[in-house]
């Protein structure tokens, strides 16, 4: 995590927290004639995801009944996405994710870049070892499959989680560093790729936060511009992804999140999976950094990209704070 900002999440644990009635409240809005969203609405996007799985597991004890097959029975499209998504462990809910952006015809490269260059290696250790559990496959032979060449290269690194821990950090290795860099990039014909992947890859996010100085001080260009100078194509934006996260994850979602909503046409599983998965992180930080950046509230912005209950149920995650 980088040291510039504290990690502020929207969604926090729910005081007096009291499963047992949240399961019977629950079971009320879903049963007999019609669905009562908005009880769903107040009451999963208002618990932190170990109150959801402990309602979960009182639904089950204290009502006999699976609450994720009755959510599911009952809701529908983008509503569904978010409220099952909820209801899913962190850890699952990213590998399901990265599942979806590699399952059937073509991939979502870009999905793969926002969840495996944004992790530290413990949680990129914790990701394989569930996906591995969930799909009876290797993460990383399942990347194998989807993508090629040096993009490929970096994610089997990341995924096979060789990056040094956090806090891990040697100022006179950064100076080596950041002259590798430049030595295999802008000090030469052509751009030795494989340089930037196992410096990118391997060093601890803290470590990389001195080479991007080092590398300043020594040419007088930042990284970014550096990649972009050298590199194309999907590596160039997982590793653009990866300076992003070093230096402020939120910049790096907050642009993601205005990329999803741009244009014609929302990218909804990118701004439900962003929501989601960062509502109990940084999505405070987040949406501070999408308003400074854009002049606008996130919530504003996601208010008149969306409708209905969908509407309603990202906007209780993003909070009005």
């Amino acid at each position: 995590m980088s040291w510039y900002y504290t990690p502020k999440p929207t969604v926090f644990p729910a005081e007096n927290f009291n499963p047992s009635a949240d399961a019977a409240a629950l079971r009320k809005a879903m049963k007999g004639f019609g669905t009562d969203e908005q009880t769903i609405i107040d009451i999963l996007c208002n618990r932190c995801n170990w109150q959801r799985q402990v309602i979960a597991e009182t639904f089950k004890n204290e009502l006999g009944r699976d609450l994720i097959k009755d959510l599911k029975s009952e809701l529908s499209g983008k509503f569904e996405d978010v409220i099952i998504g909820l209801m899913q462990p962190p850890v699952n809910y990213l590998c399901k994710q990265l599942y979806k952006a590699m399952d059937g015809i073509g991939t979502n490269e870009r999905a793969l870049i926002e969840i495996l260059c944004s992790q530290n290696n413990e949680q990129m250790h914790h990701i394989s070892r569930v996906y591995e559990e969930m799909y009876n496959r290797p993460l990383a032979e399942h990347v194998c499959t989807e993508t090629s060449g040096d993009f490929r290269r970096l994610l089997t690194l990341i995924i096979t989680g060789t990056r040094d821990p956090p806090g891990t950090v040697d100022p006179d290795l950064a100076v080596q560093q950041a002259k590798q860099l430049y030595d295999a990039g802008e000090g030469k014909w052509g751009t030795d790729e494989s340089v930037f992947n196992k410096i990118l890859a391997h060093s601890s996010f803290d470590q990389l936060e001195y080479v991007f100085e080092e590398y300043k001080k020594l040419t007088g260009r930042t990284i970014e511009q550096a990649l972009k100078a050298e590199l194309s194509g999907d590596l160039y934006h997982a590793l653009s992804a990866i300076v992003e996260c070093v230096q402020m994850a939120p910049h790096f979602f907050s642009k993601r999140l205005f990329k999803a909503m741009d244009g014609l046409g929302t990218d909804d599983t990118t701004l439900i999976r962003i929501i989601v998965s960062r509502s109990e992180i940084d999505l405070q930080n987040i949406k501070d950094e999408y308003e400074q950046m854009y002049n606008k509230t996130l919530m504003s912005a996601v208010k008149s990209e969306t409708s209905g209950d969908y509407k309603k149920a990202l906007c209780a995650l993003i909070g009005n704070a």
